[in-house]
């Protein structure tokens, strides 16, 4: 394979833009600052709506359906809801 005279130059594969990077490092520095989890658990108390959008932007989702079905997605959060099966 011929190789240009720039290849090999820029991001190796898998390494975070450094700006993403640095303004990921401030977010986390900043929830540490306000209190970490306790300050979550506030926020998730005093606005339920915007944390579950917090929530639902952050965590996995998982695909399933057979195979020509309908697709399901569950987004997994460990918290029981008050309509499933032994929930609160």
């Amino acid at each position: 394979m011929a190789r240009s005279r720039t290849s090999g130059q820029g991001r190796s594969k898998g390494v975070a833009n450094r700006i993403n990077r640095d303004l990921r490092e401030m977010i986390l520095g900043a929830l540490s600052d306000a209190g970490g989890r306790d300050y979550l658990v506030r926020q998730a108390e005093a606005s339920p709506g915007a944390f579950l959008t917090l929530i639902g932007k952050i965590l996995p989702t998982q695909v399933t359906g057979d195979e020509g079905g309908p697709v399901a997605y569950t987004i997994i959060t460990g918290v029981p809801r008050a309509d499933d099966p032994g929930g609160g």
